[in-house]
């Protein structure tokens, strides 16, 4: 049963004439009278009562009747959800990104909600390496990664080049100085992420190449964790310049070059390459640039 059909069946019951049917549908009336008809024949029923001067529902019509307001009061209601979707006024956005790549969206979600507040953001936590699998797989719509998931399915965009930052807090002995070398860093206590990552292997390889003890006798297993430890005094750490670059600006911690450790990453914004993006994915890539 097509929708047009009981759109002309509720237009000729509401103006209770073919004529005036036609008239406010554009239609000739022959036509409106046919695809009257036709919904009669394939509902198997008599729908309007032909026989007096006045057109008079039948028991069916008038069942058919509720039923066509209905379906008129669902298309109303579905185009007006689909015109709050393209006017960013509702949605849902799903993004997987791990922990230090979620500390770095969250100046953009702020400014996108600011913007679009009344899409639904939900960022879900996940491994950096699962998350394409997770995107291909329709879990999630857009992705935060810091490597390029080589797949052609997959399109990237990358907005933001990170670096590893070494910080101390204000009181350390280190605080003023702008850059040490590795060597100096022996005898420090270092305040270690347990999680296995890029950054983590950058570190472990390049004081074994030197030759400089390691002593990483705290590990946390949440970034913010290490970020406060550090702020304490504590201990020193290695952490994605995203993560803490708030924190330097406001003094909470000192930033020190480290001449053997210039590293950089790319952190990258993904998305399956043949699925449409929705309006408010699409609005969020605008964000972020």
């Amino acid at each position: 049963m097509e929708l047009h059909s009981l759109q002309v069946f509720l237009t000729v019951a509401n103006e209770k004439s073919f004529s005036r049917a036609a008239e406010k549908l554009f239609r000739t009336q022959p036509a409106v009278s046919l695809a009257v008809q036709r919904l009669e024949q394939e509902l198997g029923e008599k729908l309007i009562d032909r026989s007096g001067k006045d057109l008079i529902l039948t028991d069916a019509g008038r069942n058919v009747l509720d039923y066509a307001r209905r379906f008129q009061s669902l298309q109303l209601e579905l185009e007006n959800s689909l015109a709050e979707l393209r006017d960013n006024s509702a949605g849902r956005l799903t993004i997987g990104a791990n922990e230090s790549t979620a500390l770095y969206l969250l100046q953009h979600i702020e400014r996108y909600r600011e913007l679009y507040p009344k899409v639904k953001v939900q960022i879900r936590r996940s491994l950096s390496s699962k998350i394409p699998n997770e995107l291909l797989d329709g879990n999630l719509e857009l992705g935060m990664i810091s490597y390029d998931p080589g797949d052609e399915r997959l399109k990237s965009k990358v907005i933001y080049t990170d670096s590893l930052s070494f910080v101390v807090s204000p009181s350390h002995r280190l605080a003023r100085k702008k850059s040490v070398p590795l060597s100096e860093l022996g005898n420090e206590t270092f305040i270690a992420h347990n999680v296995l990552s890029p950054y983590r292997d950058v570190v472990l390889r390049e004081f074994q190449t030197h030759k400089v003890p390691l002593r990483m006798e705290v590990e946390m297993p949440t970034i913010e964790t290490i970020r406060k430890l550090v702020q304490s005094g504590v201990g020193v750490a290695f952490l994605p310049r995203m993560c803490v670059e708030q924190e330097i600006e406001q003094g909470l911690l000192c930033e020190v070059k480290v001449k053997e450790m210039h590293v950089e990453r790319k952190i990258r914004l993904i998305y399956p390459t043949r699925r449409a993006l929705s309006h408010a994915a699409k609005a969020f890539l605008e964000v972020v640039g």
